[in-house]
């Protein structure tokens, strides 16, 4: 990897940023955030990253050129969850294994719209289907580890027991109603998810035009409100890096391994697909990313046996960080960036 590129991305503002977070947790600081402040952040993200992304896809239209990356981001959604959950079951519980399986299939909206701004900052375009991608990854993986996780209870309820009971006894979440399309409405609905669908949809419609009013709102706070949700994203990581050890370290491990097979896994196909060098590298951050908002929020429903401190503390406290630090210039480099 390029040195430079490496350096380049350690002093980019929205990483240093995060690195004082970091450093304000572990030394102790008093420095906080309020929690709606940092949702606020959190929203305006999402809804400027889905209003841009509906008005290149605007201009870009619908093609082939467009739905086939689509369809590949969707079935990388769908199939991380049957190598990962396998992967990691060799030392976590069946729980443990399917919330992380989800996380990893998943995709964090925070670590896109980190790469994206990185992109920009080099003056490396890229479509504004990706946001979509963004969108369409989200569910898929939830579904598929939630459907493991009942199949594995149904096929291992006769060997295997927790606290000398069967599996039948231990608590467990009954699927919700409607199954399958009621856990994919559910995803669609939660408020992450739907505001990025809905701001796509608006900037989609609006177009070019209705971009225009809106630009100092889009562009010139977005850097600033990108850097200060970092800071608090950092400050949140660390809190999550102190409790990596009753995680265990094959845990911590497959936080930075299983990213980089799924960036692997990406990159042949981007060439493939004869993606431009933005589009391949979008694609390969989604799939390298891992969820640590829409995941948890659906485990405690689907998945209540799962400890939120071995899934989130890896989502949280290792991918997203090395994906931050690391990654992007990694992956960029890769690609010929």
């Amino acid at each position: 990897m390029d040195p430079q590129l490496l350096l380049d991305n350690l002093l980019s503002p929205p990483v240093l940023f995060f690195l004082v977070g970091v450093g304000a947790t572990l030394l102790r600081s008093d420095l906080s955030i309020p929690e709606p402040i940092a949702k606020l952040f959190s929203l305006y993200l999402l809804w400027a990253i889905g209003y841009k992304g509906g008005v290149k896809l605007h201009e870009a239209g619908f093609d082939a050129d467009v739905l086939v990356p689509l369809g590949v981001a969707l079935a990388l959604s769908t199939l991380t969850p049957l190598w990962v959950f396998p992967a990691l079951r060799r030392n976590l519980g069946a729980a443990d294994a399917a919330a992380c399986a989800a996380a990893f299939g998943s995709v964090s909206a925070v670590t896109f719209i980190t790469a994206a701004n990185f992109l920009e900052a080099n003056d490396i375009p890229y479509g504004g289907y990706m946001v979509a991608a963004l969108a369409l990854m989200e569910a898929p993986a939830i579904i598929v580890a939630v459907m493991f996780y009942r199949r594995w209870q149904r096929t291992h309820e006769a060997r295997d027991a927790i606290d000398g009971e069967s599996l039948d006894a231990a608590p467990a979440a009954a699927p919700p109603a409607g199954g399958v399309l009621a856990l994919l409405r559910e995803s669609v609905l939660s408020g992450p998810v739907f505001l990025l669908l809905g701001s796509m949809l608006v900037g989609l419609l609006a177009g070019p035009r209705g971009y225009e009013r809106l630009l100092p709102f889009t562009e010139d706070v977005f850097y600033g409100v990108l850097v200060l949700f970092l800071l608090e994203a950092g400050m949140v990581a660390a809190k999550r890096l102190r409790s990596l050890g009753g995680a265990g370290v094959f845990t911590v491990a497959a936080g930075v391994v299983i990213p980089i097979i799924n960036a692997a896994i990406t990159w042949p196909i981007t060439k493939l697909l004869g993606l431009e060098i933005g589009d391949a590298f979008l694609l390969m951050i989604l799939a390298a990313s891992a969820s640590y908002i829409a995941v948890p929020a659906a485990m405690r429903l689907t998945i209540p046996q799962a400890s939120p401190g071995v899934y989130l503390t890896v989502a949280l406290g290792i991918t997203f960080p090395f994906n931050i630090a690391i990654g992007i210039p990694l992956y960029l480099w890769v690609l010929g960036g």
